[in-house]
């Protein structure tokens, strides 16, 4: 089918809500109305003052509550995103030698950052097809082991693993996955994520679940001379965080709004909530994809298939490229495939935010567009 964004929908079977964004995510409309109320009393406030400490205090106590993190894990948090954080890391965290699991762009791209410093005598990639994931393997003289939950690029869902003879760190990307996939704290020394994602947030900050472990290496680095910047200091961000405040100013909306996502989940029973609200809505997209005659699942081993992130195959004879326009043109927005992936494919975010009831209304429309090509 080509491009007809002519094609009207029909009302009955539209989404409540058509916002599908792998990130940033769709945030609730009742976020933004609370948001609006804080104007006198917490936007424009200094972030060392107390309304805002007492913001940060709030979350890291509730990420606390939400990941039941164990005695000495603390929660910690700066600006700069996810990505700021592969920098940090390779600073702060990794000794001399890593191994990073690649299968897709995002695990890429800690990797490269490994790579490009000078101080790291030792990156390892263990790499696997888009659409698949690799295994750990332990290696001698390995002391930092670069995971990946999520795998947003490609919909793939890793399963996590520590090392069984070793002592070395395990962190872990968990930008997609953290807030709507269980989790072991016990498998991670660093569980580290952006908020926009299933924290229903914008972008702009890290936050990291950090074992005593994964503490005492950021501190030990520092004692031992190695010259880092001090934005990529994690022991600062520890510092800071235990204030809590940021070493340098925070948007306070994105505080904000992670708090009111973080408070609807506990309200409505925390992490298993949100991962049974995700998983309904992946059942939903993976069995319609699987029965469509024209699509398929990207990620053929149901096992890794992710339960926030669902990538769709088409085949030649729909063009996703067009379907997706046609979506957008109905107010059903973000469908589109990563960018460098380069399928004929439509991605949808499934996080807990997006009801799946609205999923199951857009595979509805789908069906209904490719029924007119």
């Amino acid at each position: 089918m080509s491009a007809n964004s002519s094609i009207t929908l029909p009302a009955e079977i539209l989404p409540s809500d058509g916002r599908f964004g792998s990130g940033p995510s769709k945030i609730p409309t009742f976020f933004l109305d609370g948001l609006a109320a804080t104007q006198d009393t917490l936007l424009g406030t200094s972030h060392r003052r107390p309304a805002v400490k007492d913001l940060v205090r709030v979350i890291r106590e509730r990420m606390s509550e939400l990941f039941k993190l164990p005695d000495g894990y603390e929660v910690v948090l700066g600006n700069g995103g996810a990505t700021l954080f592969w920098d940090m890391a390779v600073h702060s965290l990794i000794r001399s030698s890593s191994e990073h699991l690649v299968f897709g762009e995002f695990s890429s791209k800690f990797a490269a950052a490994a790579r490009q410093a000078p101080f790291i005598d030792s990156v390892k990639e263990v790499k696997a097809e888009y659409g698949s994931c690799p295994t750990l393997e332990e290696v001698e003289g390995i002391d930092t082991y670069a995971l990946t939950h999520n795998e947003t690029s490609t919909g793939v869902l890793a399963p996590l693993q520590r090392p069984q003879s070793s002592d070395a760190l395990v962190l872990v990307d968990a930008t997609s996955a953290a807030g709507a996939v269980p989790v072991d704290p016990s498998v991670f020394d660093a569980y580290y994520f952006s908020p926009q994602k299933a924290f229903a947030s914008e972008g702009g900050l890290w936050i990291a679940l950090l074992s005593p472990q994964a503490i005492s290496r950021a501190v030990e680095t520092v004692a031992l001379g190695r010259y880092i910047p001090t934005m990529l200091d994690l022991s600062v961000a520890i510092d800071n965080s235990r204030e809590n405040q940021t070493y340098n100013t925070p948007a306070i909306a994105t505080l904000y709004l992670i708090n009111a996502q973080l408070e609807w989940l506990l309200s409505h029973g925390g992490l298993s909530y949100a991962a049974k609200r995700s998983a309904d809505s992946a059942a939903i997209l993976y069995q319609w994809a699987d029965n469509a005659a024209y699509a398929q699942p990207f990620v053929s081993d149901p096992t890794l298939r992710s339960p926030v992130i669902g990538t769709i195959d088409f085949d030649d004879t729909v063009d996703a490229t067009a379907v997706a326009a046609t979506l957008r043109a109905n107010g059903i927005v973000d469908t589109e495939p990563y960018r460098k992936l380069g399928r004929n494919q439509l991605r949808i975010a499934l996080f807990p935010s997006i009801n799946p009831d609205d999923v199951e209304a857009l595979t509805q429309c789908i069906d209904f567009i490719v029924g007119r090509r």
